[in-house]
């Protein structure tokens, strides 16, 4: 078996990897610009400080994969199990990404940005998103279950339905127009 590698201040850009697969390794600092790693094993692999935009990365295979401090930007990223990632030091954030059907379940993901996102029915069950910036975002069909949400922004968000008997909002910041999203399961007419 080969030696995991270490990249550095490397930039790939318009690379589709089904055809030049990413070597097992550390990329650290690294800029993907305008990939394609759609269905590709990106599993042991650690990405540390990178920048992915307008990459579609979507249903790749995240087992222990490492990410930290690495940011996504117009990706595509549909299907995603972050679960499956390593949870130590797990960083990133995302803006105008599209991340339906991705989970991220009991994870902790603390003051993660997920801006101008559109985050369907992505499963939040039982994970720390305190301080979670949600600006912007479509959370239609997202499962927040048992989920810490103090101090997280929804002021911009939409379609959200969150229950503030199962899951904890202290301190959450929501738009008078969207408490709708809050008072859902009591099947409320409010104009």
């Amino acid at each position: 078996m080969n030696e995991p590698t270490y990249t550095t201040d490397q930039r790939f850009e318009n690379i589709h990897f089904h055809k030049q697969p990413l070597v097992i390794g550390e990329y650290d600092n690294c800029i993907f610009s305008g990939c394609d790693l759609s269905n590709v094993d990106l599993s042991y692999i650690a990405f540390v400080d990178c920048q992915f935009i307008d990459c579609n990365l979507s249903m790749v295979k995240l087992n222990q994969t490492a990410i930290r401090n690495t940011h996504f930007t117009e990706c595509k990223m549909v299907g995603l199990h972050f679960d499956h990632c390593k949870a130590f030091l797990f960083s990133a954030s995302f803006k105008k990404c599209l991340l339906n059907m991705s989970y991220f379940p009991q994870m902790k993901l603390k003051k993660t940005v997920f801006q101008y996102s559109i985050l369907q029915e992505v499963d939040f069950a039982q994970t720390d998103l305190t301080e979670a910036d949600f600006k912007n975002c479509d959370l239609a069909g997202a499962i927040f279950d048992n989920s810490i949400l103090e101090k997280a922004d929804f002021r911009e968000a939409v379609n959200f339905s969150i229950d503030p008997d199962s899951n904890r909002i202290k301190k959450a910041k929501f738009s008078a127009q969207e408490l709708a999203g809050l008072l859902h399961k009591y099947q409320l007419a409010i104009y």
